[in-house]
C-alpha cells in the first residue's frame, strides 16, 4: 500500500525486462534509481513476446506484480514488434488505449509523475490522458525521432500515413509538460525543424547503470561456448533492424575473410536477421557467428569477452540518434568502433571520450579500412577501454543522469 507522503511515478514503456533491447535496460535503471531514491515507481509495459533471451522463452507474469519492489502492470497487446508495417502500424496506433484501460483498472493509487518512453510516438496519448486523469506532470522522453526515422529508412512511404503521423508527433509535443531529449542535436532538431519552444525540451543523456559491469572480470565463457577462444572478437549486441544496416558489416567480413582470427559476433534478432544470415551464407563467410540474445544478466559478462564492442546504424538515418549499446561497451572498459549516419550524436561522443573510432556508414571500404586499423592497434585496446570507460562514468552514469531528471519532478 503506498503511503501519502511518497510521491508516486508512473513509467510508460513498451519494453521491460526479461525483453533485452536498450529501452527495457534504460527503463529497468531508471524505475530502479527512482525506486531507491524513496518514490514509489509503477512501469506499465507490454507481454513480454520479442527480443528474449533463451532461458526467457517461457517467462510468464500474472497481470499486476511486484519486482525488486517495483510495481510492474503487464498488458498483452497485438505484438509492436512484428513484421509486417502495416500492422505494426496498427498495433501502435491502439496501443496507447490498452494501456490507459488497464491503468484507471489496476492502478489505485495517487500518480504524481508519468514518464513515457517513446517510441512507439502513439504511447504519448495515453501520458497526456493520464495527466488529464490524474494530475499528474508528464514528460514525454523522445528517443527516435518518428515519423521522420521511418521516412528516411523508407519504411514510410504513404503521404496520407505521414500527415497522419506528423499530426500525432505534432500533438505528443505540444500536450508534454516537458520533452526529454538525449542530446543537444535532438534538442535543436525538435526546436528548428518541429517549433518546440527551447524551454520545454530538456536534454537528459541516456543512462546506464555502470556497477554490473564494474563487478563482471573477463571470464572467456561465451568465447568456450561459441567455440572462438582464440579469435579477435568485434561484438554486435542487440536489436537486428532495418535501422541498423547490419548489411555493412557482412560485406565488410567477405572484404576481410583473409584474416583468419578476426570474427564478428553478432548476438540478437530482429526482422533483419533471416536475410542477413542468409547473405553470410552466400558469402561462405566463416568469420561472422550469429547466436540468440542473452539475458541482461550475462550480458556485461559477453561484452567482457568481446575484444571490440561494434555498433552501426545505417547513413539513411537523417536524425541525431545515439545508439544505446555504445554506453554498454564503454561501461564494460572495451573499445568502441562506430559506423554511423553523419547526422549521429555518436561521432562525438566517441571523439570526446577517446574510446575508438566512428565513421559515417556509407562505404563498405571505410569499414573494412576502419576494422582493421583497430585490429593492428592492440596494443591501444586498453587504453582505449579505459577512456571510455572514465567519460561514460563521468556524463552518462544512472544516478548523473536521473539527478537531471529528478529537478523536472
Amino acid at each position: 500500500m503506498r503511503t501519502n507522503n511518497i510521491k508516486n511515478v508512473l513509467l510508460i514503456t513498451s519494453s521491460y525486462p526479461p525483453e533485452v533491447r536498450s529501452s527495457s535496460h534504460i527503463m529497468r535503471e531508471l524505475a530502479e534509481g527512482l525506486k531507491d531514491r524513496g518514490y514509489g515507481v509503477t512501469v506499465v509495459t507490454s507481454y513480454p513476446q520479442h527480443n528474449l533471451a533463451d532461458n526467457n522463452k517461457n517467462f510468464y507474469f500474472d497481470r499486476i506484480t511486484m519486482e525488486d519492489e517495483i510495481e510492474v502492470l503487464r498488458i498483452k497487446t497485438i505484438s509492436p514488434h512484428i513484421a509486417n508495417y502495416f500492422l505494426r502500424g496498427i498495433s501502435q496506433v491502439i496501443l496507447p488505449y490498452f494501456f490507459l484501460y488497464n491503468v484507471k483498472k489496476f492502478i489505485k493509487h495517487r500518480i504524481d509523475v508519468v514518464v513515457v518512453y517513446s517510441p512507439p510516438l502513439p504511447l504519448a496519448v495515453a501520458g497526456r490522458k493520464i495527466r488529464d486523469l490524474y494530475g499528474a506532470k508528464y514528460i514525454l522522453n523522445v528517443q527516435d525521432l518518428f515519423p521522420q526515422n521511418a521516412i528516411d529508412l523508407g519504411i514510410l512511404k504513404n503521404n496520407m500515413l505521414i500527415r497522419y503521423f506528423e499530426y500525432m508527433e505534432k500533438e505528443a509535443y505540444s500536450q508534454a509538460d516537458t520533452i526529454a531529449v538525449h542530446s543537444e542535436n535532438n534538442k535543436i532538431y525538435l526546436n528548428e525543424r518541429k517549433g518546440v519552444l527551447q524551454d520545454r525540451i530538456r536534454v537528459i543523456h541516456n543512462w546506464i547503470d555502470i556497477e554490473p559491469y564494474s563487478k563482471v572480470m573477463r571470464t572467456g565463457r561465451f568465447r568456450k561456448m561459441f567455440n572462438i577462444e582464440n579469435k579477435f572478437i568485434f561484438l554486435f549486441a542487440g536489436v537486428i533492424g532495418p535501422s541498423q544496416g547490419l548489411d555493412l558489416i557482412i560485406k565488410a567480413a567477405r572484404k576481410i575473410k583473409d584474416v583468419k582470427d578476426i570474427c564478428f559476433l553478432i548476438v540478437g534478432d530482429g526482422m533483419e536477421k533471416k536475410r542477413l544470415l542468409k547473405m553470410a551464407e552466400e558469402y561462405s563467410l566463416e568469420n561472422v557467428i550469429f547466436k540468440p540474445f542473452v539475458s541482461k544478466d550475462e550480458y556485461p559478462e559477453l561484452v567482457k569477452d568481446a575484444d571490440v564492442g561494434l555498433v552501426c546504424l545505417s547513413s539513411m538515418n537523417k536524425t541525431p540518434v545515439i545508439p544505446g549499446k555504445i554506453l554498454g561497451y564503454m561501461a564494460a572498459s572495451i573499445p568502441v568502433v562506430a559506423f554511423l549516419n553523419k547526422e549521429s550524436d555518436g561521432h562525438q561522443i566517441i571523439k570526446d571520450a577517446d574510446c575508438g573510432y566512428s565513421e559515417i556508414s556509407d562505404s563498405v571500404e571505410k569499414v573494412a579500412a576502419t576494422i582493421k586499423k583497430i585490429y593492428n592497434e592492440r596494443n591501444r585496446l586498453k587504453e582505449y577501454g579505459e577512456n571510455g570507460f572514465s567519460y561514460v562514468q563521468e556524463n552518462f552514469e544512472r544516478n548523473v543522469c536521473i539527478n537531471r531528471l529528478e529537478e523536472i519532478f
